[in-house]
């Protein structure tokens, strides 16, 4: 699923594009997948086509914030993806809450 959503990014031109394992770290996700768009627009478009491409495997995913566009969350249960505008993502440094974690980023 991580590699579906990960390609799914770099097609629709997300950038900097960042997988976190939390695996035994938190009940919260296994995974955690941030991106960033270019615009609100932007951001809102990636976040769709993530659920979009989950629901097409059968993995039900919700969005939140997608009215906004600054910070949109899909949540796909075990994987939870947020797509920033550029602005958002270095105001809140999701990347940093998990302390010590070293990223991938996709290619």
């Amino acid at each position: 699923m991580v590699d579906l959503i990960e390609k799914t990014l770099t097609a629709g031109k997300a950038e900097d594009v960042v997988v976190l394992d939390l695996t035994g770290k938190t009940a919260l996700a296994d995974y955690l997948v941030v991106a960033t768009g270019r615009s609100p627009r932007h951001v809102t478009a990636l976040a769709e086509q993530v659920q979009m491409r989950l629901k097409k495997t059968g993995v039900p995913a919700q969005l939140e914030g997608e009215d906004v566009g600054d910070w949109v969350i899909v949540d796909a249960g075990d994987v939870i993806v947020h797509v920033f505008h550029p602005e958002t993502r270095d105001l809140y440094r999701i990347e940093e809450l998990w302390g010590g974690e070293t990223p991938h980023r996709a290619k």
